[in-house]
């Protein structure tokens, strides 16, 4: 790898970073990245998740006080999540190259409209929940694995997606519903990236330069977050998500 791949995965980690600390949506940044970087796509996917894997752990551990008590509901949660990014993870890694580059401006485009409307689907989701009965634990647990198997397949937007299907299915209010996404989360991206490390999925030398990138700007967001405001953040992912739809269907599709 040369400094000028090294110098762009830094500073893609330290974008995403940033970008995750104030709103979400990294994995649009650092995607692209580790493609730009001129690694395979599936080689690039599952890089990519290792590389920024620890912000959903810490995410988890900064509100832990939220998080729910160990109910057989959450256990259930907890083990599907796992089961989902593994499964997720195991697909990505049996698909050939050819195919998994078909969906990939789809999986772009389909992440970007769902970061640009999460505000939206989450107040529409959260104001359902308040006066829809309550799903059952097999039909939540249902939902949940399926939305963890689609975060360990590909995992940009996992977290609206979480979020959403979280807030009509759970009687909690925002804060919990964000830290028990942050746990589950944390179990996808941890069974996937141990199926990725063991299958030698991971481009090491381009994953630790974006890992310490992104430790970097999640640390700075932390500053960052109060001067900038997120609003900016979610309009630059949204147009650097847009443009690179564009981009990854002319070289895939055209």
């Amino acid at each position: 790898m040369d400094i000028q791949t090294s110098l762009l995965l830094l500073a893609a980690g330290i974008a995403g970073g940033i970008i995750n600390a104030l709103a979400g949506g990294a994995t649009l940044i650092t995607f692209a990245a580790m493609l730009a970087a001129g690694l395979p796509a599936v080689i690039a996917n599952a890089s990519n998740a290792v590389a920024i894997s620890p912000g959903h752990l810490i995410a988890a551990l900064a509100d832990r006080g939220k998080l729910p008590p160990p109910t057989r509901r959450t256990i259930s949660f907890v083990l599907v999540s796992t089961l989902g990014g593994a499964i997720g993870a195991g697909v990505l890694l049996l698909l050939p190259e050819r195919l998994f580059v078909l969906p990939v401006p789809a999986l772009i485009g389909f992440a970007t409209l769902l970061f640009g409307f999460a505000p939206q689907i989450q107040r529409l989701t959260i104001g359902q929940h308040k006066t829809a009965t309550l799903p059952s634990a097999g039909a939540s647990s249902a939902a949940v694995g399926l939305a963890c198997v689609y975060g360990g397949f590909f995992g940009a937007g996992l977290g609206v997606i979480l979020t959403g299907v979280l807030s009509v299915t759970e009687p909690n209010d925002i804060r919990a519903i964000k830290a028990l996404k942050n746990l589950l989360a944390t179990c996808v991206s941890l069974a996937a990236t141990l199926i990725f490390i063991v299958e030698g999925a991971v481009r090491w030398p381009e994953t630790l330069a974006m890992l310490l990138g992104a430790m970097a700007g999640g640390y700075a967001g932390g500053y960052l977050i109060r001067v900038l405001p997120a609003p900016v953040v979610r309009r630059f992912v949204i147009v650097a998500g847009a443009v690179m739809t564009v981009i990854y269907a002319a070289r895939y599709w055209l």
